[in-house]
C-alpha cells in the first residue's frame, strides 16, 4: 500500500511549500537529491513525478536564497548515503557556499577528494569514516584549529606539512594506516610545532625528535 508520505519522500525540505525554514537554521539536513527520472521510472515509482514541476529563474533563485548556506556557521553533513555521482555533486555544490562555516560534520560519507572546496573561516572539520587517502585531497582550511580523520584511508604523511601555518591544535589520525609509520608522533610534530594534541594524547617530551647526534659520536676509535 502506498502511503499518504510516499508522494514527498524525495522532496528536499526547499521543495516543501508553505514553511520559511532556512539553511542556516538548519544543523542536520538532508542535502542529497532524490533519484533521478530515470531512476524512478526503473523502480516503477515514477507517481512521485506528480509533485515535480517545471521550475523557473526565480523560483531557482528564492531556492537559493531559502538555502542560505552562505550564512551557516555550524552544519552537520554527515551519514548523507551519497551512492551515486550526482548526489556528490549536489553535496560538492553546498559546501562551496559554506563560507561563513565554523564547525562541519561530514562523518560517513565515503568522501575521496574535496580539494577543490575552500572553507576560509572552518576551525573544526569532522570528516571521519570517509575514503581520503592523502592529506592532499582535503579541503583548503586556513584558520583550521581541530582536525579529526579517523577511519579514513590515509597511508602516508606525506602533505601533512601543508598545515603547519595554520592554527592546527588538535589532529586525529586514529586507524589509519599512517599510524603503523615508524616514529609516527615524532614525524607529525615535528612537521606541525603548533600541534598540541594527537589523537587525543597531549604533546609529550618522548614526541619531540631528539637532536641529531653527529658522526663523530658514533664512531669507534681502535688503538
Amino acid at each position: 500500500f502506498k502511503l499518504p508520505s510516499d508522494s514527498f519522500k524525495y522532496l528536499g525540505w526547499c521543495d516543501i511549500e508553505e514553511h520559511g525554514v532556512r539553511g542556516n537554521q538548519l544543523l542536520c539536513p538532508r542535502v542529497r537529491e532524490g533519484p533521478s527520472e530515470e531512476e524512478l521510472f526503473f523502480r516503477k515509482e515514477e507517481y512521485t513525478l506528480k509533485r515535480r514541476k517545471q521550475v523557473t529563474d526565480t523560483e531557482k533563485w528564492e531556492k537559493r536564497l531559502q538555502e542560505n548556506w552562505e550564512n551557516c556557521a555550524e552544519l552537520n553533513l554527515s551519514f548523507q548515503d551519497l551512492g551515486d555521482l550526482y548526489q556528490v555533486e549536489n553535496l560538492k555544490r553546498i559546501l562551496h557556499r559554506l563560507i561563513r562555516v565554523e564547525k562541519l560534520w561530514l562523518v560517513d560519507n565515503s568522501l575521496t577528494d574535496l580539494s577543490a572546496i575552500r572553507l576560509p573561516r572552518c576551525r573544526e572539520l569532522n570528516v571521519n569514516k570517509n575514503h581520503f587517502t592523502s592529506f592532499r585531497q582535503l579541503p583548503k582550511i586556513p584558520q583550521i584549529q581541530h582536525l579529526s580523520l579517523a577511519e579514513n584511508n590515509i597511508t602516508s604523511l606525506r602533505g601533512i606539512s601543508d598545515f603547519r601555518h595554520t592554527p592546527l591544535e588538535s589532529l586525529v589520525l586514529q586507524r589509519n594506516p599512517c599510524e603503523f609509520q615508524d616514529r609516527y608522533r615524532q614525524l607529525v610534530f615535528s612537521n606541525l610545532p603548533n600541534l598540541k594534541i594527537l589523537d587525543g594524547i597531549p604533546k609529550l617530551p618522548e614526541d619531540c625528535s631528539p637532536p641529531e647526534v653527529r658522526c663523530f659520536y658514533r664512531m669507534c676509535t681502535i688503538l
